[in-house]
């Protein structure tokens, strides 16, 4: 229990973040984009952005939205000209606070190629001619 008064206490919030950015801090950077996570469902890219230009020239910051209802995924990707750039702002911003939430800033792993989407089942009946079972036959 004092654990956790320890934790949310506004003495010891830097060892808490600290002991955070060091269990995540283990993979090297080798491209200049950053994958953030943990953002709040009301961080915009123009508050994502200002969060992170004091670390260098940004390229892009974008927060990643749901197609569906457009709010936040609750993570983004922050692109810098050099990966130099890219590591102090990772260095800068891992487990800090945005928006009142914690965030997590990670290399960034490329995207993997999607597979192509298994073709349509084959009836060997059908000779590709379908109906439209809602609608019906009127005859007329």
């Amino acid at each position: 229990m004092a654990f956790f008064r320890r934790i949310f206490s506004g003495s010891s919030s830097t060892i808490f973040q600290s002991q955070l950015s060091s269990i995540r801090f283990n993979s090297t950077l080798t491209s200049p984009k950053l994958f953030v996570s943990g953002l709040s469902r009301y961080t915009s890219d123009e508050n994502l952005k200002k969060a992170f230009e004091q670390f260098g020239k940004l390229v892009e910051a974008k927060v990643i939205t749901d197609r569906a209802t457009g709010r936040s995924k609750g993570f983004g990707f922050v692109s810098y000209e050099t990966v130099e750039e890219a590591e102090k702002a990772r260095e800068g911003m891992n487990a800090k606070f945005l928006d009142g939430w914690v965030i997590f800033v990670d290399p960034a792993r490329p995207s993997m190629p999607r597979p192509p989407p298994p073709p349509p089942p084959q009836d060997p009946l059908n000779f590709g001619i379908t109906t439209n079972k809602t609608v019906g036959w009127t005859g007329q």
